[in-house]
């Protein structure tokens, strides 16, 4: 097994937690943050860019797991970095857009 597949699918793991909030906020119907809003980041998006910008997201997470290596799920090494990626990057958007919409509270449900 080759490094660089790993750190691939470790990113793969990151495109798709990144992909699931804009897309399911966009399929709602709801604007949301995004790096076309203004200020980038932090200003809200319409549902159409979040669903166009989740999609794109999904794409790159495909290509990055799929068509780098040989990504096998049975084999622990790839696993570990998809998912290590996908919770590492779950929980930095968790805070970031925790300070948008009050997730960052202890006292939040």
């Amino acid at each position: 097994m080759h490094w660089l597949w790993i750190v691939s699918y470790f990113f793969g793991g990151a495109f798709l937690a990144n992909a699931i909030p804009h897309t399911v906020s966009g399929l709602m119907g709801r604007p949301f943050q995004s790096p076309f809003a203004k200020p980038p980041g932090e200003g809200l998006s319409s549902s159409t860019v979040n669903v166009l910008w989740g999609f794109f997201n999904l794409v790159v997470s495909y290509v990055l797991v799929c068509d780098v290596g040989m990504f096998v799920s049975k084999n622990r090494a790839d696993s570990i970095a998809f998912g290590a990626g996908f919770l590492v990057f779950g929980l930095l958007l968790a805070r970031q857009f925790g300070r948008f919409h009050g997730g960052n509270r202890p006292d939040s449900p």
